[in-house]
């Protein structure tokens, strides 16, 4: 039992350590490549749009791709660093994104709706750089 045991953990082992390899040179220059193409795709839907509805589409699309470069660059090289700047990147996109959002409003709505999400920004990055 001792034996069956240990040779499930060894296979286990050896099977994360498998999933857990680093991405080849040419499997990153794919995935990098097919983030710029879903970037610009996602850049020309945002044309039909008008206003702050098409400048919202606009940092939403430059938003997801910081953060897919992000998490590829940390798939590729697995640190720390990178693992922290993943967080600060989600943190500062998605600060964009709400400063972006708190344009529809005006006046003391507006201020306060910034204020806000400056708040959760500041929070966030306090997080990330924790966690490093």
């Amino acid at each position: 039992m001792y034996i069956k045991t240990l040779t499930a953990i060894t296979l286990c082992a050896a099977s994360a350590i498998a999933s857990a390899q680093a991405m080849t040179k040419a499997e990153y220059d794919a995935a990098k490549d097919r983030v710029e193409m879903n970037y610009k795709n996602a850049k020309k839907s945002c044309d039909a749009l008008k206003d702050n509805a098409k400048d919202i589409c606009e940092v939403e699309a430059k938003g997801k791709e910081k953060v897919e470069k992000a998490e590829l660059e940390h798939k590729y090289k697995a640190t720390l660093g990178n693992a922290r700047k993943l967080e600060e990147v989600k943190a500062d996109t998605a600060y964009d994104l709400a400063k972006e959002k708190c344009e529809d409003q005006a006046g003391d709505a507006q201020k306060v709706c910034k204020a806000d999400a400056k708040a959760v920004h500041e929070r966030a990055v306090k997080a990330a750089k924790e966690k490093a």
